[in-house]
C-alpha cells in the first residue's frame, strides 16, 4: 500500500509527513491537508495559494512554491512541466500521462485503458551505466472551432 496515494491510506497528513521524512510544520500540514482535500488532482503553486488563501491560511506564493517542491523532492507529488515556466504538481505519483488543453491550462490524466497499450513503446536502450526512470508524455490539446 503507498502511504503517499490520497486514496490508498487513512494515515493523517501529520504521518504522511513524517514517513516522506519532512517535519509536520504548521504550514506543511495546513498546505497538505489542502493539496490532498480533493483526491488526485494537478495543481499550480498559484492555485494552491489561492485556496490557502480562501481558507485562511496564511502563507506567501514563495513558502507554496518551496512546500511544493519540498514535497516533490520527498516523493509525495509528481511534478509536470507543460509550457516553459508553467508547472503543475500532481498527487498521483504513479507512471502515467496528461493530456493539456492548450489556452485553458488544464491538465488532466490520460486514462490506461484509453490506448490498452503505454503510450509510449519502442523505447531506446538507456546508454550504458544508465537507466530510463520515467517517461512523461503530454498530449496537447486545442479546442475544435
Amino acid at each position: 500500500m503507498n502511504i503517499h496515494s490520497s486514496h490508498a491510506s487513512n494515515a493523517s497528513i501529520e504521518e504522511r509527513l513524517r514517513v516522506a521524512g519532512l517535519r509536520p510544520t504548521r504550514q506543511r500540514v495546513a498546505l497538505a491537508s489542502l493539496i490532498y482535500a480533493h483526491g488526485d488532482r494537478h495543481l499550480s503553486a498559484e492555485e494552491l495559494h489561492e485556496e490557502a488563501v480562501f481558507a485562511s491560511v496564511p502563507v506567501s506564493l514563495a513558502t507554496v512554491y518551496n512546500t511544493l517542491h519540498q514535497f516533490t523532492e520527498a516523493g509525495m507529488l509528481r511534478i509536470i512541466s507543460v509550457e516553459g515556466s508553467k508547472t503543475y504538481f500532481d498527487t498521483n505519483i504513479s507512471d502515467h500521462h496528461h493530456f493539456f488543453v492548450e489556452g485553458e491550462n488544464i491538465v488532466f490524466d490520460i486514462p490506461d485503458s484509453e490506448t490498452g497499450q503505454p503510450v509510449v513503446s519502442n523505447l531506446p536502450k538507456a546508454p550504458e551505466g544508465m537507466e530510463i526512470v520515467n517517461v512523461d508524455v503530454i498530449v496537447r490539446l486545442r479546442r475544435k472551432d
